[in-house]
């Protein structure tokens, strides 16, 4: 009666990392971020997983995933094969369609609530539980969503794309994708095109709650997304913060935004993972994480 599903994004080419960040061993022991988030879901009530991979990574994951018991996992892959046929992939198009088709791409193997994430974030063990605790009451057309300090989410060492969150009394009223945000040496946020950003603003992290009631509206709303693609364009993706803020705008979802206490950290470019990699030792030293995770 209780069964909730997690949802992992790992598809992502991660340009501005350089590399795969979302298979790069960044723990004390050589762990890789979604081992955290896997690890916390299970303990919070998790009992499937849900992979959205490229086929080469599937063994790797397949690896780290040997020593899970009691936990369905399943592999799902984001490519052009699930792109509706309508859209003729362009010459020289080589990234997925965003994190709407990522999730897409596993409509068949959800049929419970589930939480989406990314799989190069790191979002805390509360940030789990109370998502999971949610899931359980969740009905068709309601969604929920944990939100995060934009001050704790940027980087100094280059731009980053946040979701910024319209709140009140604790729904979600809309959201802004917003690009090339940056901090300066004074701890300053700004966006490229707006200016000046308050930091305490709540942002999105992609830690979104659904029913399976929600594929049918990204079906139709990322048909709308491919035909509305100027020709030649080969970076145009589908986010899921601007189909949430569609869906709300008509009336057609509302959000819970979920209170908690966890801390998110991530790594955005390489020159993050330094930071990153001893924040995940301070936890293992303060026993947040035993020395293996599996």
């Amino acid at each position: 009666m209780n069964k909730t599903t997690l949802l992992i994004m790992a598809a992502g080419l991660g340009s501005r990392y350089g590399g795969n960040k979302q298979i790069d061993g960044i723990g004390p022991h050589g762990e890789i971020l979604m081992q955290y988030s896997i690890f916390d879901a299970i303990r919070a009530g998790f009992s499937k997983i849900v992979f959205v991979i490229k086929p080469e990574h599937q063994s790797i994951i397949e690896g780290f995933c040997k020593n899970i018991n009691g936990v369905e996992i399943r592999y799902v892959y984001q490519d052009f094969s699930s792109v509706p046929s309508l859209y003729k992939i362009p010459d020289g198009r080589v990234k997925p369609f965003g994190t709407v088709h990522a999730v897409l791409c596993a409509k068949d193997a959800i049929t419970e609530p589930f939480a989406v994430i990314n799989a190069d974030d790191f979002y805390g063990r509360d940030a789990f539980a109370v998502m999971q605790k949610k899931l359980i009451d969740l009905r068709d057309k309601e969604a929920a969503m944990v939100a995060y300090r934009l001050k704790n989410t940027v980087s100094r060492n280059g731009a980053v794309t946040r979701g910024i969150c319209n709140v009140s009394g604790g729904q979600l009223i809309g959201v802004t994708e917003t690009y090339k945000i940056t901090v300066n040496d004074a701890g300053e946020i700004f966006d490229a095109d707006s200016g000046l950003l308050d930091g305490d603003s709540l942002v999105s992290m992609n830690m979104w709650g659904f029913t399976p009631d929600i594929f049918e509206s990204m079906e139709k709303g990322f048909e709308a997304f491919l035909k509305a693609i100027p020709d030649g364009d080969i970076r145009a993706e589908y986010a899921l913060p601007t189909l949430v803020d569609k869906m709300i705008t008509v009336g057609k979802l509302t959000v819970s935004v979920l209170s908690t206490d966890a801390v998110w950290f991530g790594v955005t470019y390489i020159e993050d993972k330094p930071t990153v990699a001893e924040a995940l030792k301070e936890k293992h030293a303060r026993s947040e994480y035993p020395e293996k995770l599996f």
